[in-house]
């Protein structure tokens, strides 16, 4: 048995219980307003719950509120709580005692966010979309949102961590420092955090959430350190020290998986794979906004040049053998596999065609200037740019490459310094709209996601009219539309649509996973032999 110290107090932890994962990005703070990578997701996610959150299918299941309701016009949300979900023990708390959430915990965490002076990026949920005196607490056990106006995927929106309830007297107690003193209603409750070495949750004895009577979660506790090497963390597995790894390096994955996906036979003994839609849409994409200075007369400003190029990628040989097939060749659009609005297109039409592509380049401006192509990206992505230069080389049209750090790629396309680059786009929510938005001309860069400030009259009409659609198949259907025109345009070439691979230790048991990559630990059992 282990002692571990918690909040101050001393607790008994059996070692063959501890749940045991590595943070290699390293987490930044354990407080929900800075949830906004997936390192800091996943440890914020074991520590507090929202009103609603995802089930397995991605669809909005209850949590602290048990039901709600939506007015007819879609301008009102109604929430009823539920009366046994409590903050975990804590000397911030009157007391140092543990007390029930109410509405006004979520009046309080949501005005948080919006606050200018909290500096949270999830300001953006709430933004522009509710009124002035959104929030409301009608009693200890109701909540209503109101909204400017319809929007469909505002449940969606709820179900992220920057929403999860947090008490008041916490930030009175702890200010900027909360980050390092969490206090939720999570499954785990914070122990301890070494900087850079290890984080400890322990389990919170009064969960509300059961299955089958008996109270989640299993395990006794959670540890997680801190190896920024991939390579030094993928070893600790193979030693039995971590009890799962997520992703795979290209410097080793041909070491571990099969061409075809599969688990090499020599570690099937060791452990197993969980692979998974991952709601994420890696893409090469250009701008094509004619008024600004760099986009004056560029080549790739000529939609055929474009569409040379799309047809010109062998996605499927990109997916075999730099991927292992893990992931999806780009088929359709920009919405991945997994979410409602996903649309398959025809492989006759937009599948890999080199003759056809060379048509449309012998069409398009390039062929009289020639002018200098490029293509930005990160070393992360080198290979898979050196796979497309190859192939758009075949067609007859040379591109230069040229890698740069992720942080100084993402301030240039969002000033609109690049024509062509390459980028990836990782859903904040599961609905196509999230996607969808990147592409409609109010959300022009700097001040929104369309990077490449497409612009289409038709396009922007459908996407506004889904907000007043409350019809599902109905607003499918529009989605759809959107995405034939962005293939007809070709402002983006998606290329694949992302799958997360997750080695599990064999001792591990009901580890799942979902298109949102989350990490669920309520249900996780450590099987000891």
């Amino acid at each position: 048995m282990v002692l571990i110290s918690c909040n101050g107090s001393n607790q008994n932890v059996d070692p063959r219980s501890v749940f045991k994962y590595n943070s290699d990005n390293g987490i930044t703070s354990l407080d929900p307003a800075f949830a906004r990578t997936q390192d800091n997701i996943w440890a914020v996610s074991q520590l507090f719950n929202g009103l609603v959150q995802l089930d397995s299918q991605l669809l909005i299941v209850p949590c602290i509120a048990y039901k709600w309701e939506v007015s007819e016009g879609g301008l009102v949300y109604r929430f009823y709580l539920r009366n046994d979900v409590f903050f975990h023990t804590d000397k911030a708390l009157k007391n140092g005692l543990s007390r029930k959430v109410t509405a006004s915990d979520f009046v309080y965490s949501f005005n948080r966010i919006m606050d200018e002076a909290t500096a949270s990026p999830g300001a953006w949920i709430f933004n522009d979309k509710v009124t002035s005196n959104p929030f409301l607490a009608i009693n200890d056990s109701t909540l209503e949102i109101r909204l400017k106006k319809p929007f469909p995927p505002f449940l969606g929106l709820l179900t992220m961590p920057y929403c999860f309830a947090i008490p008041k007297e916490a930030i009175d107690k702890y200010g900027k420092d909360f980050g390092r003193h969490p206090l939720g209603t999570g499954p785990f409750m914070f122990s301890r955090w070494n900087e850079d070495v290890k984080l400890i949750f322990l389990k919170n004895p009064n969960y509300f959430e059961k299955v089958k009577g008996q109270r989640l979660p299993y395990l006794d506790a959670v540890a997680v350190s801190f190896l920024d090497d991939k390579q030094a963390a993928f070893l600790e597995f193979l030693q039995g020290n971590l009890d799962f790894f997520n992703g795979l390096e290209s410097s080793f994955k041909d070491e571990i998986i099969e061409k075809d996906g599969r688990l090499k036979e020599k570690y099937q003994s060791k452990f197993t794979t969980l692979v998974t839609p991952f709601l994420n849409t890696e893409y090469l994409a250009f701008l094509v906004d004619d008024s600004l200075p760099n986009s004056i007369s560029h080549p790739l400003y000529d939609k055929n040049l474009r569409l040379a190029i799309q047809l010109a990628i062998n996605k499927k040989a990109i997916m075999k053998h730099l991927r292992n097939n893990i992931g999806y060749p780009a088929d359709g659009g920009f919405v991945p596999k997994g979410l409602p609005g996903y649309s398959p297109q025809k492989e006759t039409e937009w599948g890999y065609n080199p003759l056809k592509a060379k048509e449309y380049l012998a069409k398009s401006g390039w062929v009289k200037t020639k002018k200098k192509i490029t293509l930005y990206t990160t070393k992360d992505y080198l290979d898979i740019c050196l796979f497309v230069q190859k192939d758009l080389k075949n067609i007859g049209l040379d591109v230069a490459l040229e890698v740069q750090p992720a942080s100084f790629l993402k301030e240039e396309k969002s000033n609109n310094r690049l024509n062509f680059f390459r980028g990836s786009w990782i859903a904040d929510y599961p609905d196509a709209e999230n996607y969808l938005a990147c592409f409609y001309s109010p959300n022009f860069s700097p001040n929104g996601p369309n990077y490449t400030h497409f612009k289409n009259k038709t396009y922007d009409q459908l996407f506004e009219s889904i907000f007043s659609q409350t019809n599902d198949s109905a607003r499918i259907d529009i989605y759809q539309k959107m995405e034939a025109i962005l293939l007809a345009e070709s402002p983006v070439i998606p290329l694949f649509y992302d799958q997360s691979i997750r080695l599990i230790s064999h001792r591990v048991k009901n580890m799942k996973n979902t298109a949102a990559n989350s990490l669920d630990l309520r249900r996780v059992k450590i099987m000891n032999r």
